[in-house]
């Protein structure tokens, strides 16, 4: 009924203002008709075809006002609408960033496609409103150089296992049962050859632990799928370690079991220095946030990372643009961290480089990891976090996670954190990693900005 109302009351405006407008100039020429008549016979007549001219372009907007004045609606309408593209455009702008990533190539910590990567964050941040600040920092970066395992003359390509120490040497092959608990090493005699055992249930590091503890020099891990392995020990260990696909070593195990044999463990790996790229983004002033919302923008060797991670770094940059005109922004700070697949290693230079005050003034670090696969969305993270979530947004699941991703160096450092996830798929760090969903990540990012306003607003 307004818009009615404000339709009528718009139309008899024009038609006012544009009936007296034109009186006032027949008036005019009237008088200056009168003025004129005795000395300037030509410019009489010239008024007085322009008056009758006039006259009949009055009565022709008089008639077509009514149509020219309700066009203006039309207009409205088109304003009102417009929201609906705006989101639209939103989304596709999304989905946009997803496929820039993508389209670089696998984004690997300290080589040259992160420079290009980073130029483009910086430049969607800038079109955003924001100022951004790139936070460089080095480490001793693992490479696989070319790591095997040979067996009777046949050499089967595997994997280093990030964090393993490098390694040659020749020794029995062991299959250790289950999945490499202490219990499973304590069933079978390991000490001084090379365990073999299956992926799952336990961290890679554990397993290599207890195979150390053992008196295992070395350890072989296969994967519980076909396809290769690609992952990271999380820290450092004392015997090689190198990983195995599925398809070819199980036949592996099973051959062990029935017939003893010797292999040749070869982990050709090092450790260089890189450097790696943070970026920070904030509006201007803003020094002391109270919640940071960030997700790691490389990948691993060999995969193109649409879901691991531009996954969530476009849903990260997409929340900074709906919110950059709001008060919220005002209290956030948007970072998309490097490093994350080679060990944490651009949240814990941030964490590190923070002073304490900055980091005991923060609510909350809100963490985005694959959240473009699979129709679950899970959160987790600190208890009074999670809560808060699930009140919010009774639909999501709620897990206990406070490690693997680059909430884990702010929560040491007893900052409350969140963690948005979806969970591993199919093409986890291969590559294969090359499609979302652009529904997920629209769903993810509106979840993420009511939990966001709730959280800076909140007492």
């Amino acid at each position: 009924m307004l818009f009615i109302k404000t339709l009528n009351y718009a139309s008899y405006m024009c038609f006012s203002l544009l009936f007296v407008h034109c009186s006032l100039v027949l008036r005019f020429l009237t008088v200056s008709t009168k003025v004129t008549n005795t000395k300037f016979q030509s410019i009489l007549l010239l008024n007085k075809q322009a008056k009758l001219w006039l006259q009949t372009a009055l009565v022709a907007v008089l008639v077509g006002l009514p149509t020219a004045c309700f066009a203006q609606p039309n207009r409205a309408r088109v304003v009102i609408q417009s929201q609906s593209v705006v989101n639209a455009q939103e989304s596709n702008r999304t989905f946009a960033d997803v496929q820039a990533l993508v389209n670089l190539g696998p984004r690997v910590a300290g080589t040259p496609v992160m420079e290009k990567a980073s130029a483009y964050l910086i430049e969607e941040y800038r079109k955003a409103g924001y100022v951004t600040e790139v936070q460089t920092f080095t480490y001793p970066k693992f490479q696989d150089l070319g790591s095997n395992l040979t067996v009777d003359g046949t050499t089967v390509e595997g994997k280093a296992l990030n964090g393993t120490i490098p390694g040659k040497l020749n020794a029995p092959l062991v299959v250790v049962p289950n999945v490499g608990r202490k219990a499973d090493f304590a069933a079978v005699n390991v000490k001084g050859a090379v365990a073999i055992v299956r992926r799952g249930e336990i961290r890679f590091s554990e397993k290599a632990k207890n195979a150390s503890a053992a008196g295992a020099v070395g350890l072989v891990i296969v994967n519980n799928q076909v396809g290769d392995v690609y992952g990271t020990l999380g820290e450092e260990v004392k015997i090689p370690v190198l990983a195995l696909s599925g398809k070819e070593g199980n036949p592996l195990i099973q051959r062990v079991q029935s017939v003893p044999l010797n292999v040749n463990l070869n982990v050709n790996a090092q450790r260089r220095v890189v450097t790696g790229r943070n970026i920070i983004a904030h509006l201007a002033g803003v020094t002391a946030p109270k919640i940071i919302l960030g997700g790691h923008y490389d990948s691993v060797p060999g995969s193109p990372g649409a879901n691991d991670n531009a996954s969530g770094t476009a849903v990260v940059l997409a929340v900074a643009r709906n919110l950059s005109s709001t008060p919220t922004a005002r209290q956030a700070w948007f970072i998309a961290f490097d490093a994350e697949e080679d060990g944490l290693h651009g949240s814990r230079a941030f964490v590190n480089k923070a002073q304490s005050q900055f980091l005991s003034g923060l609510k909350a670090m809100i963490n985005f990891d694959m959240v473009g696969v699979n129709d679950q969305l899970g959160i987790g993270g600190t208890s009074s976090l999670t809560k808060f979530a699930r009140n919010l947004d009774p639909q999501v699941k709620i897990f206990g996670s406070f490690g693997g991703s680059d909430h884990a160096p702010f929560a040491n450092k007893g900052v409350p954190v969140m963690f948005f996830y979806r969970g591993q798929e199919p093409n986890y760090h291969t590559p294969n990693d090359k499609n979302v969903d652009l529904k997920l990540l629209n769903e993810t990012t509106q979840v993420a900005q009511n939990i966001v306003k709730q959280i800076v607003n909140a007492n």
